[in-house]
């Protein structure tokens, strides 16, 4: 019986052993396959995981090396320890961090050497006493001031770093004999640490954030002109009978608009540490391209709330009978989708390039016109109140589209006049300083 059942379990173990080895097989090449999308997709990670590691390699030489440990000791790691919390991905945020971490070393070491001299003045008994109030004190202002809006946006990492270091230097002065000497060592090696991340970030294929968030507007608008242009063949054009728009690729096209704001929040806030580079000079008007952001989310917000409808009436298959209307509803509808379109993807090439593109304006004219036009249709008088209203709000909803396009324009223009984008050939021979202002009113 012994030897059946060891029999049983050793064929057993034979029969799934194949399928376990395959399984783990598919998951290593899944796996490779995820890794080799994400290395394709932005090869800067790439280079990033590699900087990351040479900066690391290059303050572990103080370690390595003996006259270098010598003079800084254990306090060598505090230089490793930095190049791990500090270096991000963009510039722009191991900048923010690194200086941070700097001035925050810097500062609470001076005030940990004040508070300890000061504490020194009441005695053996005393000086726990005050050193425990010094603590309690600036970590408790410290604390509160990163609920400060501005405070938290710029600083919240270097004021967690004063707490943490001011903290360590004032508890450790009650029995460190050389704390002036710990201290140094401490600050000198957080400033190596520091330096080596800002080197190598900034010269080693650097990733600039303000790069990022200029190409990530400009994106944007091209998502929203992808989504109009999607619109108006599948729907509004001649394949409008073809069946529902579920699955179209450029249905997707405008919502990561809709939740793009704290990515552009955030390189933004990295953007304003960065030295001028490449095409952006210094003070470069960063705050304008959240200007664009938010008035490009509120054009999303009016393309969602047209795509809604008309998803809604897809599933109800809700039909005119007065054709000759509906018809010149849609014509009106195409020419608005498909100027304003256009509009948008100049606005994306414009930003993208920093040029002015002269033909935005036409463009939104046009738009502007066919929404005007379609205000005087009259529909036939058989027409049902259902048919009326169908077309009416059909027509409302893209002449919402056109209408926040307008914020849109006078954005970007205004971007252009503070950056000093190339104008065209026959603006610069006219003298034309800046680009014509472009405000078109819809009527109601």
């Amino acid at each position: 019986m012994d030897s059946a059942a060891g029999t049983n379990e050793k064929v057993g173990f034979n029969s799934w052993c194949p399928f376990l080895i395959s399984d783990s097989i598919q998951k290593l090449k899944d796996f490779a396959q995820k890794i080799r999308k994400i290395g394709k997709d932005d090869p800067r990670r790439v280079f990033h995981s590699l900087k990351v590691g040479l900066a690391l390699t290059l303050v572990s030489i103080f370690y390595y090396v003996n006259p270098l440990f010598q003079g800084f000791g254990t306090s060598t790691m505090w230089a490793v320890l930095t190049v791990v919390v500090v270096m991000e991905y963009t510039v722009g945020g191991t900048l923010s961090k690194g200086l941070n971490r700097a001035f925050a070393t810097l500062l609470a070491g001076a005030l940990g050497l004040g508070a300890h001299h000061l504490a020194a003045v009441a005695g053996d008994k005393g000086e726990p006493i005050l050193l425990g109030v010094f603590v309690f004190m600036l970590a408790a202002m410290a604390t509160f001031s990163r609920f400060v809006p501005e405070m938290k946006a710029r600083h919240d990492y270097g004021v967690t770093i004063f707490i943490l270091t001011f903290s360590l230097v004032a508890v450790s002065s009650y029995r460190e004999e050389e704390l002036i000497k710990l201290a140094y060592r401490r600050l000198s090696t957080v400033a190596i640490g520091v330096t080596t991340c800002l080197c190598t970030s900034m010269f080693v294929f650097p990733v600039w954030a303000g790069e990022d968030l200029h190409m990530l507007v400009a994106a944007n608008l091209d998502k929203l002109a992808c989504f109009l242009e999607g619109m108006g063949v599948q729907y509004f054009g001649e394949k409008m009978e073809s069946g529902s728009l579920e699955g179209k690729s450029f249905l997707q096209s405008y919502k990561t608009v809709l939740n793009s704001k704290a990515t552009e929040d955030s390189l933004a806030n990295f953007a304003r540490w960065e030295p001028g580079h490449d095409r952006f000079g210094f003070r470069h008007p960063w705050n304008q391209y959240l200007k664009i952001g938010a008035v490009t989310r509120h054009c999303a917000c009016s393309i969602e709330a047209l795509n809604a409808y008309i998803s809604t009436l897809q599933q109800s298959h809700q039909t005119t009978t007065d054709l000759e209307f509906k018809q010149m509803v849609q014509a009106a509808c195409v020419e608005m989708i498909k100027e304003t379109s256009k509009a948008l993807a100049e606005l994306s090439s414009s930003i993208r390039e920093m040029k002015w593109s002269s033909t935005v304006g036409k463009h939104h004219a046009m738009a502007t016109e066919a929404a005007n036009r379609v205000k005087a249709l009259v529909p036939a008088e058989n027409s049902t109140l259902l048919d009326v209203l169908i077309s009416a709000t059909t027509a409302s909803l893209v002449t919402e589209v056109v209408r926040c396009t307008n914020p849109v324009i006078a954005a970007v223009e205004e971007l252009s006049r503070l950056v000093e984008f190339k104008r065209p050939e026959h603006s610069r021979k006219a003298g034309a300083e800046s680009p014509p202002h472009v405000v078109i009113v819809i009527e109601k």
